[in-house]
């Protein structure tokens, strides 16, 4: 009986420290994104790709890819811009430069910083 108890209370610890651990989980949600805002590309038109690359994740290492967003604007070097929060109350925006090139990386992350400049 009293090694059943203290399965118990050891299971019981568990479940509980697993619940605060899932209640303080800071991942990104996506709110937007844009490829080519500044070539009049449509606002939002790099959401979903966004979404599938990198919702769930604390950090996420975003290269646009023309073939799954689309470039409707092919002669003009293109910005990127992500918008995602952390938290309900916590958001954040991220953004490329045209001059930036192809095949550059946008890191988004809800990773929390400490020390110098943080």
């Amino acid at each position: 009986m009293t090694i059943n108890r203290a399965a118990a209370c050891a299971i019981a610890g568990i479940v509980m420290l697993a619940g605060i651990s899932g209640a303080e989980a800071r991942t990104i949600k996506v709110i937007s994104g844009t490829y080519g805002a500044n070539c009049g590309a449509a606002n939002g038109n790099a959401t979903h790709d966004l979404t599938l690359q990198c919702d769930g994740l604390d950090t996420c290492q975003y290269v646009p890819d023309k073939k799954r967003i689309g470039d409707a604007t092919r002669a003009c070097s293109k910005d990127l811009q992500a918008d995602w929060r952390c938290t309900d109350s916590e958001f954040h925006t991220a953004m490329l430069s045209p001059e930036a090139g192809m095949n550059s990386t946008l890191v988004l992350s809800c990773v929390e910083q400490n020390g110098p400049g943080h």
